[in-house]
């Protein structure tokens, strides 16, 4: 963001051999070892500012393409989007992403970050983690870049600013779990459980809880599975 107040609009590729100091969703501290991918694409979308909020879903789908890339075939079964934008290999997450947005000079600007587990792995404590390595790719963090940028090109073509969305709502679909699937969203202090529905036409999470009241989400923290007591 820095690169883009003093006016670079890119679209520019930042990559961290080691990543220190890196932010997560609702401001979490990040931190990612060596044999890990750390990249962020600085673009200028060209869209209007009501269409940001689905670049999350452009960049999950382009995520999780990248990686099923380097992974080999009885893997790729096995290897989907959780919303808005987790990738998940066996059910752990092998990748984070984080989209954040600006308007400078009446326009948006956008960074979108991207973690790949390649061969090292976090310890998180609030849920499973794996690596590509874990399942058989053999991979490097260069060629995982590469991938990434690859499937993010495209899929940016595919979104075209905002016009192309339908065919990203169906992709991310196509990526995810089942309609009925346990679930549980935590968001604003609020923890909702249910069955997960679709998507709404703005990406937004629909949910039938469990007194069967239909619920949507533009933003929280998902977790799969029936709701831990």
């Amino acid at each position: 963001m820095r690169r883009a107040v003093a006016g670079e609009r890119g679209p520019l590729w930042i990559t961290a051999g080691l990543q220190t100091r890196g932010r997560g969703r609702s401001g979490r501290a990040w931190a990612s070892a060596g044999d890990s991918l750390a990249a962020t694409l600085l673009f200028a979308p060209g869209c209007p500012i009501t269409s940001l909020p689905e670049l999350s879903l452009v960049s999950g789908v382009a995520a999780h393409d990248a990686i099923a890339s380097t992974l080999p075939v009885q893997a790729r079964t096995v290897c989907r989007l959780k919303w808005p934008n987790d990738v998940l290999i066996a059910g752990a997450k092998v990748s984070g992403i984080l989209v954040e947005s600006t308007i400078l000079a009446g326009a948006p600007v956008v960074a979108i970050g991207t973690g790949i587990n390649v061969r090292a792995l976090p310890s998180l404590d609030d849920r499973p983690v794996t690596a590509l390595a874990a399942h058989g790719a053999t991979t490097d963090v260069a060629s995982a870049g590469l991938a990434l940028a690859h499937a993010l090109a495209r899929w940016l073509g595919v979104w075209a600013a905002g016009t192309g969305f339908a065919a990203i709502r169906q992709a991310w679909l196509d990526r995810a779990g089942p309609a009925g699937e346990l679930m549980t969203v935590n968001a604003d202090g609020e923890r909702v459980s249910g069955r997960f529905v679709d998507l709404d036409t703005d990406g937004g999470l629909v949910l039938d809880d469990q007194s069967g009241m239909r619920r949507k989400f533009s933003f929280g923290d998902v977790a799969l599975g029936a709701p831990r007591v």
